[in-house]
């Protein structure tokens, strides 16, 4: 009888019971996946940064596709990509 309700109190009212470690559990495989995905990301944004201060040319590229910068004898048309109706 001791050893059911000791298996009870574990599996259902302790703090660390099982259907919260399940949960933990859960939540820490999400963090790990997350955790994975924002570290290719850093080293994606790594190798752009390290690309533009060693090129000019990518600088420069960059500075026209984010920043639709422009030399001051051209002109510089924007076509939306999505256009709705």
């Amino acid at each position: 009888m001791t050893f059911i309700a000791f298996v009870g109190w574990m599996l259902f009212i302790d703090k660390n019971d099982y259907i919260t470690q399940y949960y933990r559990t859960n939540e820490l495989k999400a963090l790990e996946k997350s955790s994975q995905y924002y570290k290719a990301r850093i080293a994606a944004e790594q190798k752009e940064l390290d690309l533009l201060k060693s090129n000019p040319a990518t600088l420069e590229k960059y500075a026209r596709e984010k920043y639709y910068m422009k030399r001051d004898n051209e002109d510089l048309f924007i076509i939306p990509e999505n256009q709705e109706n």
